[in-house]
């Protein structure tokens, strides 16, 4: 009997390995996970990206950061971080300022616009996230949120 995945993707054969069918698994689940949070955005004319940044900046506070170190703590790589803040910074949610020691540093921190936007969309993101994962029992919660992050522990190498 097929699978559910093998089902959605419409694949008649089995996957090759166990461990082909957990990665696409693991990639269509986000990809329905990021699909959800990109529409619950739309409305605020935000990419998940976008939302990612902001969030980022409001973790750092006043001091803010730098583009290097947004870029480090986003959780999808974005080699153009930059871009992604001008386009905030032109929509009045992110201010850059240079950095008086160093004025080849630029500081990014969120204004009051981008605060706002945050708060608003605070209880809808957290609303769809209990929709999305919440008809889970908390003990399999853990055991994914376990299982997720010994699989990505793997897929790091020496040479990255």
């Amino acid at each position: 009997m097929a699978r559910r995945l093998q089902r959605e993707l419409q694949q008649r054969k089995p996957f090759a390995t166990p461990q082909e069918e957990l990665v696409l698994n693991i990639l269509r689940t986000a990809d329905v996970l990021q699909q959800a949070l990109e529409r619950a955005l739309h409305p605020a004319g935000l990419s998940g990206t976008q939302y990612n940044v902001l969030r980022i900046l409001r973790g750092a506070g006043a001091r803010g950061l730098c583009c290097r170190e947004v870029g480090e703590r986003m959780l999808t790589h974005d080699p153009d971080v930059t871009r992604l803040l001008d386009r905030l910074e032109g929509r009045g949610l992110v201010v850059r300022r240079r950095d008086q020691r160093d004025r080849r540093i630029l500081t990014a921190r969120l204004t009051p616009e981008g605060m706002a936007l945050l708060a608003s969309l605070d209880a809808p993101i957290a609303q769809l996230h209990t929709r999305l994962l919440g008809h889970l029992r908390p003990e399999r919660q853990a055991a994914l949120l376990e299982l997720l992050e010994a699989a990505r522990g793997g897929a790091v190498t020496s040479d990255e």
